[in-house]
């Protein structure tokens, strides 16, 4: 059994790392370095300067205006917030959610070491189930890959929202943050429930949003009566896919989640990408990349 886990982080960090190293590292480095900002000094305001970054409490202090000078960062922090719950377990083509979500996060991961980025991760449910803190090396990135395959969270279910406030309040410095999910956390009359931490998160932090899926949950195959288990709740039911009336209901309901959720990364500004278990997350990635 352990020697089975080494063998699966071993073959995805040969896998990513190669990837990192020819495809993603530059691509990485031009869409996400110098978007971290640092405190410099406060200055005398000039014709020009942005009036958002006002220093009210030496303006009032000195009866002058003055402004706050930032700084790009030359080294950021990197958080990947991936979703643990249930539905990682799904799969019908090539891999799971959850190992797609893995080799996501190991081509992430290493990108942003070779751009001398430190790298954490928040594994969630529908609570945060493990916080591993920033940090830079080799042996640090293969501890979050094992983590990731060998992890067992306590919750099958989803909250987002969770997710997102731990990341704002654990987070003191702005970060570059990946939320690995399928972001299927509605309400029963289909509202997006983590609209409002999104847009708080990504106020103080740069949000990209990842959202895995696999090609069976769009649709119902047509094989006739069929028993169906809901891997957050554990809930089973008994469905007649022969039916159309049935298949057409779930089709709208996945197409309106999705449209949902769409709408709300829209609304927060959110930079998304949508990737299959059944295609290469080579271009995905690239396009969420080169969208920044």
């Amino acid at each position: 059994m352990v020697n089975d886990l080494l063998k699966s982080v071993r073959k995805i960090e040969i896998k990513t790392r190669g990837l990192s190293r020819q495809i993603f590292a530059g691509e990485y480095h031009s869409a996400f370095k110098g978007r971290g900002m640092a405190f410099s000094e406060v200055r005398e305001y000039q014709y020009g300067d942005d009036i958002r970054n006002m220093d009210w409490n030496v303006t009032a202090r000195l009866n002058a205006p003055y402004v706050k000078i930032f700084e790009e960062e030359r080294e950021l922090t990197v958080m990947l917030l991936i979703d643990v719950s249930g539905s990682r377990w799904f799969g019908t083509t090539q891999k799971f959610k959850k190992d797609l979500m893995a080799e996501v996060a190991g081509v992430l991961s290493f990108s942003a070491s070779i751009n001398n980025d430190k790298v954490g991760a928040l594994f969630f449910s529908d609570k945060v189930e493990k916080f591993i803190p920033p940090k830079k090396g080799r042996s640090h990135l293969l501890r979050i890959i094992r983590e990731l395959l060998e992890f067992e969270p306590k919750s099958q279910q989803t909250n987002v929202s969770e997710a997102l406030r731990y990341l704002t309040n654990a987070i003191k410095k702005r970060c570059t943050a990946f939320l690995l999910s399928d972001l299927i956390d509605l309400s029963d009359d289909g509202k997006v429930q983590f609209e409002e931490a999104l847009k708080i998160a990504a106020n103080k932090h740069d949000l990209a949003a990842i959202r895995l899926y696999d090609p069976r949950e769009t649709n119902l195959p047509k094989v006739g009566l069929m028993q169906l288990r809901d891997a957050e709740t554990g809930k089973e039911m008994w469905v007649d896919t022969s039916s159309g009336k049935v298949r057409a209901q779930y089709e709208s309901w996945w197409r309106n989640a999705n449209v949902s959720v769409s709408q709300s990364l829209a609304k927060c500004r959110i930079d998304n990408v949508q990737i299959s278990t059944a295609e290469d997350y080579v271009k995905p990635l690239i396009r969420l990349f080169e969208s920044r």
